[in-house]
C-alpha cells in the first residue's frame, strides 16, 4: 500500500501542472519578519516565484494554480501581506502565446522559436557569412541536444572578446529571442559595425539550457530548471543552472531540496550543460573581457558578487560600463534600468555564473541583464516585444562592444 502510496505521489509530481485559472500575485513585505517568511516559503518549493524576495519594499511575485490559492492567501493573511492581483489566468495567457510560436516559420523576431530551429538558424549564418561566421558543436544536453558556438568575428583570434549567453532559466523566452536579434543585427549589417566586428570576437550560445528550453515548449511553458534525474523520491527533475556554479556554491540563496526551483544541484557543475559553457568560458578565458549573461524579467543590469554585499575591488569600472550601457539603451524607448551588484539590487544567490566568470574564469567585466518587463506580463512576455527589447539591448551591447574594442584591441 505504501509503494503504491509513493508511486503515485511520482506520478502527480511528473505531471505537467495545471496552469487553468493559475495566478499571479504581487506582494509587497513590510518588515523583516515578512521578509524571512517569504524566503522560508520560497526555499519550500511549494510554490512558484516569478520574481523573489530581495528586501523590505521590494515586490514579490508569486504564481500560484487555483488548487493552493486558498492555502496561500491563508499564509498571507497570518503574515499580514497584502497581495494584488497581477495576471489573472496565467493558463489563459499560456494559450494565447501558443499563437505567439514560429510553428516552423524562417526566424523572425515577430515570434518565439524553438531550441532546433534557432540551431538551424545559427547553421545559416555561417553558410550565408562565411567570412564573419563560424559554428561549431560544443557539447551535448542531458537529453541528447547538440550545444552549439557561435563565434562572430574577423580580426582573429587574439582580438579581445565578448562572450554571451542566454536561456539559462527555460522560461525566460525573451532571453534566446533578444540575444539572436542582437546576432542577426551584429551579422546583417556587418558593414555598418566593421570596426568592432575587426576588432572584437563574439561568442555567442543563445540557449545554453536546451532540454528546459524544449520543454517549455512541449509541456510546462513555464518550466525553469534543466531536465536531469534527481534521487528526489517525489520525482522531481531538473536543478537551477544559476545556482550550479562553482563559485561559492550552496552559501546563500539556493535550496538543497530538489523539488525546489532553486535546487542547486548535488554537487558544482552536475549539471552538462554548465559544464559545456564553463569550458567554453575558460577555453577563450585569455581573451575574453566581458561576459553577459541574459535574463529576464526585472530590467535590471548587475555585475558581481551574488553571493554576498561585498563588491569586488573593481566594482567602480563595472559600474561605469554598466551606467553608460543602460544610458544608451533607455535612449531607445525610455525603458528604465536599476543597475548595482546582484546581491544589493535583487538577492543574494550564490553559484551564479556571472560570479564564477569574474570570480574563477577571470572575465573582468561580468554582468547579468535581466530583460522586460518588471512584471506586466513577466515570463510570458508577447512576442510584439521582442523587437524593441532586441533594439534597446543592442544599444548597450555595442556601448560594451566599443569599450572592449577601445580598451583592449592591439
Amino acid at each position: 500500500m505504501k509503494t503504491l502510496f509513493v508511486l503515485a505521489l511520482v506520478v502527480a509530481a511528473a505531471a505537467a501542472r495545471d496552469l487553468n485559472g493559475a495566478k499571479v500575485l504581487r506582494v509587497v513585505p513590510q518588515t523583516e519578519t515578512q521578509l524571512r517568511f517569504l524566503v522560508q516559503l520560497l526555499q519550500g518549493g511549494d510554490y512558484d516565484f516569478w520574481s523573489e524576495p530581495r528586501g523590505v519594499g521590494a515586490p514579490v511575485d508569486v504564481m500560484v494554480t487555483a488548487q493552493q490559492l486558498p492555502k496561500l492567501a491563508a499564509h498571507f493573511n497570518r503574515s499580514g501581506l497584502k497581495a494584488e492581483l497581477r495576471l489573472g489566468d496565467v493558463g489563459r495567457l499560456v494559450e494565447e502565446q501558443k499563437k505567439e510560436r514560429s510553428n516552423g516559420r524562417a526566424m523572425d523576431w515577430t515570434s518565439y522559436h524553438t531550441y532546433d530551429e534557432i540551431n538551424d538558424w545559427l547553421a545559416s549564418l555561417v553558410s550565408t557569412y562565411p567570412t564573419l561566421c563560424s559554428i561549431e558543436a560544443v557539447g551535448t544536453s542531458y537529453e541528447g541536444r547538440t550545444m552549439n558556438l557561435l563565434t562572430i568575428g574577423k580580426g582573429g583570434a587574439d582580438k579581445p572578446g565578448i562572450f554571451i549567453d542566454g536561456g539559462i532559466h527555460a522560461r525566460e523566452w525573451i532571453s534566446p529571442a533578444t540575444v539572436t536579434f542582437m546576432v542577426n543585427e551584429l551579422v546583417t549589417n556587418s558593414a555598418t559595425y566593421d570596426d568592432i566586428l575587426s576588432n572584437v570576437n563574439f561568442y555567442v550560445m543563445p540557449a545554453i539550457n536546451p532540454d528546459g528550453y524544449a520543454y517549455t515548449f512541449s509541456d510546462d511553458r513555464l518550466w525553469r530548471k534543466t531536465r536531469s534525474p534527481t534521487d528526489s523520491a517525489l520525482g522531481c527533475v531538473g536543478a537551477d543552472p544559476n545556482r550550479n556554479w562553482d563559485h561559492h556554491w550552496m552559501e546563500v540563496g539556493a535550496s538543497s531540496s530538489p523539488c525546489a526551483e532553486t535546487y542547486a544541484g548535488p554537487t558544482p557543475f552536475s549539471e552538462v550543460e554548465m559544464q559545456v559553457v564553463r569550458d567554453q568560458i575558460n577555453r577563450y578565458a585569455s581573451t575574453v573581457k566581458a561576459y553577459l549573461t541574459f535574463h529576464s524579467y526585472s530590467q535590471l543590469w548587475m555585475y558581481p558578487w551574488g553571493y554576498t554585499s561585498a563588491l569586488p575591488d573593481d566594482w567602480q569600472d563595472l559600474d561605469n560600463l554598466a551606467q553608460d550601457a543602460v544610458s544608451a539603451l533607455t535612449a531607445v524607448y525610455g525603458t528604465t534600468y536599476e543597475i548595482g551588484s546582484s546581491t544589493n539590487t535583487i538577492y543574494a544567490a550564490a553559484g551564479g555564473s556571472d560570479d564564477w566568470a569574474k570570480g574563477v574564469a577571470g572575465v573582468k567585466y561580468a554582468y547579468t541583464i535581466e530583460l522586460r518587463d518588471t512584471g506586466n506580463f513577466g515570463f510570458l512576455l508577447p512576442a510584439s516585444q521582442i523587437i524593441p527589447s532586441g533594439e534597446e539591448t543592442f544599444q548597450g551591447l555595442l556601448v560594451v562592444a566599443n569599450f572592449i574594442k577601445d580598451t583592449y584591441s592591439k
